[in-house]
């Protein structure tokens, strides 16, 4: 049956087993009607999220058939195909502010890398980088630390750890290699909205802690744990949390708070707050 697969997934695979259970547990007695697909994504993610409010936790729909076991590498291709290579805009302002904007995910670094190096060369000798992260829902951490990169200095810079379940630990640090470097002098802001999640939020975060970086916008919306996926049915798929990320800096993540930002504002009003409050730290300094 279709809940007992989703507690069985649930119970072996969660990041937090005693979280686990009572996720699970709460799900006794519930039914869905399997045939209404959209209907039971949505009532299924509501159950699972009652106990934590993990939005990594959730049933998604698929009007399409799932594809058993697709090639990761496919995946990411169409992801790009659908939503370019993780930049969506760069542009000098009229004061010589840069403006870059990242999402709607961050892909790989195999098609991130490119784009992102190609935009910061474009923006050389701008002051200050504005990093808009308001439309970013996720992305790659492997990629994100990439992007760290740019911002930091010659020696590798330990960013964050992906902790298992089981224990197991993979490390994050910063690359010595990319192209190009952002002048430590020029002052960075990044811009968040309430819809910035996962690895969006991680680069708003990572930056922030590093103390790299001025956020200005809204509280995002709290997703820090890492998901596997299982086909449930043809069009239903869950989503597993199955780690948890650990900032190197603070040894703590942004789950369920999100990332707080240093300036906080509406998310309309993000780049006017950022390129105000850059001007008055530039009259100021210069006085």
């Amino acid at each position: 049956m279709l809940i007992d697969r989703i507690q069985d997934l649930v119970r072996e695979h969660y990041v937090f087993p005693d979280i686990a259970a009572a996720i699970a547990d709460g799900l006794d007695g519930f039914a869905v009607d399997e045939t209404d697909g959209p209907a039971a994504a949505e009532a299924l993610t509501a159950a699972l999220q009652e106990v934590n409010g993990d939005r990594h936790l959730r049933v998604r729909y698929f009007p399409a058939p799932i594809a058993p076991e697709p090639d990761p590498r496919e995946v990411i291709a169409e992801l790009v195909r659908e939503n370019g290579p993780g930049v969506t805009e760069v542009r000098r302002l009229p004061g010589n502010e840069g403006l870059l904007a990242i999402g709607p995910v961050i892909p790989t670094g195999e098609y991130a890398g490119p784009a992102i190096s190609a935009a910061l060369t474009l923006l050389q000798g701008v002051s200050p980088l504005i990093i808009d992260l308001r439309g970013c829902l996720g992305g790659v951490p492997e990629t994100v630390s990439m992007i760290v990169s740019h911002l930091t200095g010659d020696e590798p810079v330990h960013v964050q750890d992906l902790v298992r379940r089981d224990g197991g630990v993979t490390q994050f640090w910063t690359a010595t290699f990319v192209s190009p470097k952002v002048d430590p002098d020029i002052p960075v802001y990044v811009l968040t909205s309430a819809r910035t999640f996962s690895g969006g939020e991680e680069l708003a975060y990572d930056l922030q802690a590093l103390g790299r970086a001025i956020v200005v916008g809204e509280r995002t919306g709290g997703g820090a744990h890492p998901r596997e996926d299982f086909e449930l049915t043809p069009h239903l798929q869950l989503h597993v949390p199955t780690a948890r990320s650990v900032n190197a800096v603070t040894g703590a993540n942004w789950e369920g708070v999100g990332v707080v930002p240093d300036i906080a504002c509406a998310a309309v009003d993000a780049l006017d707050v950022a390129l105000n409050h850059a001007g008055t730290d530039a009259t100021t300094s210069g006085a």
